[in-house]
């Protein structure tokens, strides 16, 4: 759906045009609807979807939706799991752009490889890649919902990842506009690096790599990356959890943001690359030992495991089934190919209908072979709870000890992974948080809808096996469970019956997390599911004063200056 057009809008429409050229002005139903529709959840109209095309591009294109007083929703990748960068229905003050940073791709690896400069655009994916000849890697690496998701876009939800020891994406160096309360907009360069003082003019030496390292100030004083999380996540006796999404010590001018400021560019650290990696695979039907494992190697070991992936059973068969495809795609087409099979599949839903592609999908995956080991399917036989352990080489013996005293073989047990079951075990566990969505899409005639969950449990938590009421567990088809176990952060989809109301049964889950001291969301923006905490919500308010940038996220006000639907003031 496209907003109606008045003679405001047309005259918008005709500077948006002159920014970015027509054809990277759309406006069109057709044109802009896998724009406005969440990957998951969220869809609503816009005036226009506009492609920049460069930062200075960029810049021109929010001056003059500042100038006509329309909403602007910040869009990278849209592969959110909570609609945070879609709009939510039509009532959007001034009516709504959406900027598509796609274009803005671009990415320079700078201080000898040591950290990194990227764009709005610039994909995880991509940036693993530019990082491999320096033997190093981003704070993330593919994480469990998609394989073009932003790197921006990480920094500005808090993004965890699946890595035990690096937090929350984060900086505080970044290149940022902000909107002020009197509706100007200013550019902050906080980036360390010498662009000049004029806007156009720092956008454009950036768009053109027109510096030098020594430009480039160390910025030693600042941070690139959460620098004290490995400690933090070792305090296992705190009642708060170790990273979620509205944790004040996290929340610095980009970081955090959630499309309430422009961001166009973020200054990051990278890490080294661990190339002798030993992995586990364990199995067990009671959750304590893994409780004690947790615990003992965050209290014990020297040094901390490199990932800890859990699965649930009925997330093993259902990614098994559901994820079988993207598996196959992913092993045997490689990584590079995929963020333009995502880009076909969400043009495809667009003019086809939504779900479609993956009904087709779907469909094909039954003439691909068994694709897990056998090893991993023998333990799917025996027990409820699975966790893929990856640990660095100096850590390989203490492991071995400590699952031989834990997972013997009776109440649970554990293999060392050859290299090629490693690899299937994680993309097994990757592709989870997919197959839920393809479930829907199979069985729309059972599912009303999926309520989505990331769950971040206390650091003391020793009870993280949820138990449903009967009343809940009676409206779903499937509760699957997965996520970063050491972390206690985890992914908790619920594929809700038809007829039941999935909001309802959102709010009843809510009240089940508060009662154990839970925060969510752990990892992923508020968006239009989750209701942004006191602390959260007042950091939106100091960054977005006019609230012209994603207005109403995480059920705040959408009005101008923070009013409610009726012009109520905050």
């Amino acid at each position: 759906m496209t907003q109606s057009t008045s003679p405001g809008t047309a005259a918008l429409l005709a500077a948006l045009r002159k920014a970015v050229g027509k054809r990277h002005l759309l406006t069109a139903p057709r044109a802009t609807a896998r724009f406005r529709k969440g990957y998951r959840t969220g869809e609503g109209a816009a005036i226009a979807v506009v492609r920049p095309g460069s930062l200075v591009e960029l810049w021109r294109t929010v001056e003059a939706c500042v100038a006509a007083d329309v909403s602007i929703i910040m869009q990278a990748s849209n592969t959110g799991l909570t609609g945070g960068s879609t709009p939510d229905g039509d009532d959007y003050p001034g009516g709504l752009v959406i900027v598509s940073t796609t274009r803005l791709s671009a990415l320079k690896v700078i201080r000898r490889g040591e950290q990194v400069l990227c764009l709005p655009g610039t994909t995880l994916h991509r940036l693993e890649q530019a990082l491999r000849p320096y033997g190093r890697e981003p704070h993330s690496v593919i994480g469990s919902s998609c394989l073009g998701a932003s790197v921006v876009g990480g920094v500005c939800n808090n993004s965890g990842g699946s890595l035990i020891r690096r937090g929350p994406a984060y900086t505080q160096l970044a290149l940022y506009a902000q909107v002020l309360r009197d509706g100007s907009l200013r550019l902050f360069n906080h980036l360390g690096i010498d662009l000049g003082d004029d806007p156009e003019t720092i956008l454009s030496r950036l768009d053109r790599e027109q510096y030098t390292e020594a430009d480039i100030d160390p910025a030693s004083d600042k941070w690139a990356h959460d620098h004290a999380y490995a400690e933090h996540v070792r305090d296992i006796e705190s009642e708060v959890p170790a990273r979620f999404n509205a944790d004040p010590r996290c929340l610095f001018e980009a970081a955090g943001s959630a499309g309430k400021l422009i961001v166009f560019a973020v200054r990051l650290d990278t890490f080294p690359r661990e190339e002798q990696t030993s992995t586990f695979y364990i199995g067990t039907g009671e959750p304590d030992r893994l409780t004690e494992l947790r615990r003992t190697m965050l209290r014990d070991f020297d040094t901390l495991p490199i990932a800890g992936e859990y699965m649930h059973a009925v997330a093993f068969d259902i990614a098994d089934r559901y994820g079988r495809d993207m598996f196959f795609a992913i092993e045997r087409l490689g990584t590079d190919r995929l963020p333009a099979l995502f880009a076909a599949k969400s043009r495809f839903d667009g003019i086809l209908g939504s779900g479609l592609s993956d009904r087709v999908m779907q469909w094909s995956s039954r003439f691909i072979p068994d694709h897990l080991p056998a090893r991993m399917r023998a333990f799917r036989q025996r027990f409820e709870h699975h966790l893929i352990l990856k640990v660095p080489r100096d850590q390989v013996d203490a492991a071995r000890v400590l699952l031989a005293e834990l997972f013997p073989g009776a109440g649970g047990d554990h293999f060392e992974c050859t290299p090629q079951e490693a690899a299937k075990a994680f993309l097994h566990r990757f592709v989870a948080a997919g197959a839920a969505v393809r479930y829907r899409a199979v069985h729309r005639k059972e599912v009303e809808d999926i309520v989505a969950l990331d769950v971040a449990l206390p650091r003391n938590n020793r009870q993280w096996v949820e138990q449903l009421p009967p009343e809940l567990a009676a409206r779903t088809v499937h509760a699957l469970y997965y996520g970063h176990f050491f972390c206690q952060v985890f992914h908790q989809d619920y594929i809700v019956k038809k007829g039941a109301d999935p909001l309802a049964f959102e709010h009843a889950l809510w009240s089940l997390l508060d009662a154990r001291g839970a925060q969510y969301p752990a990892e992923h923006n508020v968006g239009h599911l989750y209701v942004a905490k006191p602390d959260l919500a007042d950091f939106y308010r100091e960054l977005d004063p006019r609230n012209q940038l994603n207005p109403g996220i995480g059920h705040t006000p959408r009005g101008r200056d923070w009013a409610g639907p009726h012009g109520e003031q905050p």
